[in-house]
């Protein structure tokens, strides 16, 4: 489907400073044409009226892009998320309540410019990955008629997906925010546990569940979540996002990142998923990444957990009154899934919180030594046909690669990769560590430009590339002497995690000397303006988190700065204060403190 307006967060910003587009002419354009598209897609529960729509045009009078980051951008609000006087329903008529004040992520985006088109369908208390759990309406794929839109956000996923909204909130916490990104070809960004604000957010499960954004790209996602990650005082589990993972972190892979692919791979039958993700492991090879083969047992058991264990007590916390008093205001197919929580123990609830432990300690065993996993977004779409024939099972299905996630705190980013034979979008997850998101963000836009496949809307993806170097949680240090692998104080890389990246050269620019003193015996290494030369190295990286731990520690005249490389890169490293070289000797002719200490 053609859409009517370029809504990339770019593309609106030059069309309102050059004034070829105001926001109030966009604004009610994408409501006529949500209004007509909704008989159709259900994909608005509460579309704003005119009416309600003015005080937010009415606020940007006077204001331009250049003040308000996201002026005049429209966005979509999945209904389980406060607007402020707009009821939220929770796809459940009878629990629907008019809050006073909007969530603090609908706040914030109002706050940036940002203009809410209005309250989007989803499975009944975010319930489903499918989309079809709503007494107002199933919800369509965007491209084919046979499939569903993926749920629980569904109705946000179509208004990006459909051309009525730039991006749009959902939750996520089974892959609420993953799975409709994945079947209409559109980024889901579902950050970290607490690194978007949940306040005002219906829960779902309230220890697990994330906000969400839907994008076109994953550079728009990025944008989006750095104007809005924040630490919030009205949500308990809000975290504050470390400046590893700011929008500076936002950049081009570096070549040797190590992604995992689960050695244990299901597909249900599908005869063409198994060649797009087999693709997808070469467009990431050819973006200079290593595929490593994972063990993806514990993390399958974690998902069990979701709903075969006590968490189905949570979310029965939320509608439990309601089925109780009301049982005919909710879905069959929900209290068929929440029935069996009144049931559930404390001592169960113990005994799966510790399994889970265990589960998360192998884990991040394993995550601690890549850069990020790649899984497929589902293993098959299933059709609307069978979803109506088994509803829980076919569900079950789209949830195979994401139930886990938010059970083991990762962040992760579903990401286009293709199309099947019929039209329908076809995608992958990239998952990682905790606070990781725009390295994550940074994959999946180095992996759409690889890929370089039709955006929703039949636009094409800018050429444009970051010129920024990608970071995540892991910090580079270039050693020169005695913590070089092997050596005496080696073991204060390794203690604090370290991983040895590569071993390479200084830029001929450097002279080394031995230090008076020691033991330990040290090197110091000196940039120079003539006499040069190169210098054997080691590259280091180790946790963000022990890098200052690792600095304090290091003894004058020694010091972290920036070392060139053989290949012109800069990195932080080990540098010598002058002064300390009173009494050193000149030993830059042996090439290296290994080869000066083997001499």
């Amino acid at each position: 489907m053609q859409h009517s307006f370029d809504l990339r967060l770019g593309a609106l910003k030059t069309a309102y400073a050059d004034g070829s587009l105001t926001p109030r002419q966009l604004i009610l354009a994408l409501h006529n044409q949500a209004a007509a598209l909704n008989p159709e897609f259900n994909l608005f529960i509460h579309l704003l009226s005119l009416a309600e729509l003015e005080p937010y045009l009415a606020a940007l009078d006077g204001k331009t892009p250049a003040e308000l980051p996201l002026f005049g951008v429209p966005f979509a609000i999945k209904d389980n998320i406060d607007l402020a006087g707009i009821p939220t329903t929770a796809a459940c008529p009878a629990f629907a309540y008019v809050p006073e004040q909007s969530a603090t992520i609908v706040s914030q985006l109002i706050a940036l410019g940002a203009v809410p088109m209005g309250k989007t369908n989803l499975d009944q208390f975010a319930t489903g990955l499918n989309g079809t759990r709503s007494p107002y309406g199933e919800c369509r794929n965007s491209v084919h008629p046979d499939y569903p839109s993926g749920g629980s956000s569904a109705g946000s996923a179509l208004a990006v997906a459909l051309g009525v909204a730039s991006f749009a909130l959902g939750t996520d916490t089974a892959g609420s925010g993953r799975v409709p990104a994945a079947l209409n070809n559109l980024v889901g960004l579902k950050a970290s546990k607490g690194l978007i604000s949940t306040a005002g957010v219906v829960p779902a499960c309230r220890s697990l569940d994330c906000v969400t954004y839907f994008t076109a790209t994953a550079a728009e996602a990025s944008q989006l979540l750095a104007l809005t990650a924040k630490l919030d005082a009205r949500d308990e589990y809000s975290r504050a996002n470390p400046l590893w993972n700011d929008a500076s972190a936002f950049g081009k892979p570096r070549p040797g990142f190590r992604f995992g692919v689960p050695a244990q791979l299901e597909f249900l039958g599908c005869s063409e998923s198994p060649a797009l993700f087999a693709n997808t492991i070469e467009q990431l090879k050819a973006l200079g990444g290593e595929a490593v083969e994972i063990d993806f047992a514990p993390f399958l058991e974690a998902a069990r957990l979701l709903y075969a264990g006590p968490w189905v007590a949570e979310r029965y916390s939320v509608a439990g009154a309601l089925i109780e008093q009301q049982p005919e205001a909710v879905l069959p197919v929900i209290k068929a899934v929440l029935e069996k929580a009144p049931a559930v123990s404390g001592v169960d609830t113990f005994r799966a919180q510790y399994r889970l432990q265990a589960l998360k300690a192998r884990c991040d065993q394993i995550m601690a030594k890549l850069d990020c996993v790649l899984t497929p977004a589902y293993p098959r779409p299933v059709t609307l046909a069978e979803l109506h024939a088994e509803p829980v099972q076919r569900n079950s299905d789209l949830g195979y690669y994401t139930n886990f996630m938010n059970m083991l705190d990762y962040a992760a980013v579903a990401v286009p990769a293709g199309f099947m034979a019929n039209g329908l979008p076809w995608g992958v997850t990239l998952f990682g560590r905790t606070f990781t998101d725009q390295y994550l963000l940074s994959l999946a836009d180095s992996l759409q430009h690889q890929h370089g496949l039709p955006l929703a809307g039949e636009r094409r993806l800018d050429s444009k590339t970051p010129a920024a170097v990608a970071r995540n949680d892991r910090a580079r240090v270039v050693v020169c002497g005695a913590h070089l692998d092997g050596l005496p104080l080696n073991w204060q890389l390794k203690q604090r995690g370290g991983r040895l990246i590569e071993t390479t050269q200084s830029s001929p620019d450097y002279q080394l000397y031995a230090l008076a003193g020691g033991p330990p015996f040290r090197p110091g290494m000196v940039r120079v303006a003539e006499a040069g030369v190169s210098i054997a190295v080691e590259v280091w990286e180790l946790p963000s988190a022990e890098l200052g731990s690792f600095l304090t520690g290091i003894p004058a005249p020694l010091g972290l700065g920036k070392v060139q490389l053989a290949d012109g890169r800069w990195e932080s490293g080990f540098i010598c204060e002058a002064y300390g070289l009173q009494g050193a000797e000149n030993i830059s002719h042996f090439g290296g403190w290994r080869a000066y200490m083997g001499r």
